[in-house]
């Protein structure tokens, strides 16, 4: 945990973050704000702090943050065209946060543009969908959210999807279907860049498998330091080298605690019960059960120093090159004592280099791992491009007329 007796380190963090962007890949702000006032977002003036979120202005600017992914979310129950519809709500409420602040956010769709951004004093604004039943199993919809400016898909949430396996629901696929297979294939031609946080550990080994371009986990812990079915096993990350992919180290104490796990497992197991018990349950009366169990089984609280544990983790096995930041704020779950609102950023940064992290460490796992990333993926899809078309695969097609 950082102490007072830490403050020059934590000025030294400013001063690398000063001219070095520092880019969170995963932040829930936009569905935070749909919760409050649903798409009336200019109810909530983000110019002030405002009580009961993670962020806002005058905390980003605190926090040294040069560019963020918004998460585009939606409950991962939905039908695909109940998920799609809601999901194009989202990049709409995003694009109108970012129109509503010109003078801190820009919105950003290449590692260039996140580079122009900073250089004038604004927060790169991009966008990731979380959750592969957004795109409605269609290759046209993955189009046309990458035209309106989503440069990342995570290929499923907490639920299989009809073409990949999450890590927190009953395998279908064996990883991803041959529709799955074909949709990293197009992410990579269109230059999306494929998140594996959320999925099974089979998906991210046959997407490691079909991708061309660098991978990323926008908010994921190592597995080997919190056994979590959300978190990424040694294996896994010792092929990130070679792919030139990015795990972004989640904040979220669920995933970041020893103890996550086993009450993710108990929760798993209570829920299963409940419904068994309850056969003709609606959504409404699960999620009011879930608040329920949730509010008597309290989720463990981590801390600052054990966020850093995991970022060590990821490097020792995967390469300092090969690790970033994705906290999760505003996405739920008790935040760690020391980073409970993103303003406190760079005090990890600062965690960072009193454990020996170079300043040229902590460039790289701030953003510069995450810029490399985008600019890999942006090069593989200029090539493929002059390759080949988009693709017209149905996934009838592919995996046949029941899927």
């Amino acid at each position: 945990m950082m102490t007072t007796g830490h403050e020059p380190l934590l000025e030294r963090a400013n001063r690398v973050l000063a001219t070095s962007p520092l880019i969170d890949g995963h932040n829930d702000l936009p569905y935070a704000l749909r919760e409050r006032v649903g798409l009336r977002i200019d109810e909530v003036d983000l110019r002030q702090r405002v009580d009961g979120l993670d962020t806002d202005l005058p905390r980003l600017r605190e926090g040294r943050v040069g560019g963020q992914f918004w998460s585009v979310w939606v409950p991962p129950e939905l039908p695909e065209g109940s998920a799609l519809a809601m999901a194009l709500e989202q990049i709409d409420l995003v694009r109108r946060l970012a129109d509503s602040y010109p003078e801190a956010l820009r919105l950003a769709a290449t590692a260039d543009e996140v580079d122009a951004a900073f250089a004038d004093g604004r927060i790169a604004s991009m966008m990731g969908m979380e959750g592969g039943s957004m795109i409605a199993s269609s290759l046209p919809v993955l189009r046309q959210v990458h035209a309106a400016g989503v440069r990342y898909l995570t290929l499923t949430h907490w639920r299989t999807t009809r073409w990949a396996d999450a890590a927190t629901d009953a395998p279908r696929h064996g990883g991803l279907s041959p529709f799955g297979v074909e949709v990293v294939r197009e992410m990579n031609r269109l230059g999306m860049l494929v998140d594996l946080s959320h999925v099974a550990p089979s998906t991210m080994a046959a997407a490691l498998d079909a991708s061309a371009a660098p991978v990323i986990f926008s908010h994921s812990g190592a597995r080997a330091i919190a056994d979590h079915p959300r978190n990424v096993p040694d294996e896994i990350l010792r092929r990130l080298p070679e792919n030139g992919g990015v795990v972004m180290a989640v904040f979220l104490s669920g995933f970041v605690s020893a103890d996550g796990g086993h009450r993710f497992r108990e929760e798993e197991a209570a829920e299963a019960a409940w419904h068994a018990d309850h056969p003709d349950a609606t959504r409404d009366g699960a999620r009011a059960w879930r608040t329920a169990w949730r509010a008597a089984h309290p989720s463990p609280t981590a801390d600052l120093g054990q966020v850093a544990d995991h970022i060590d983790h990821l490097r020792r096995v995967a390469g300092v090159d090969h690790v970033g930041l994705g906290s999760d704020f505003d996405g739920g779950d008790p935040l760690p004592v020391g980073l409970e609102d993103v303003s406190r950023l760079p005090r990890l940064v600062a965690e960072l280099l009193r454990r020996g992290y170079s300043d040229d460490d902590v460039r790289k796992v701030a953003g510069g791992n995450i810029l490399r990333a985008m600019r890999r993926a942006e090069a593989v899809a200029a090539r493929l491009q002059a390759e080949r078309p988009p693709s017209a695969a149905t996934i009838e097609e592919l995996d046949g007329a029941g899927a």
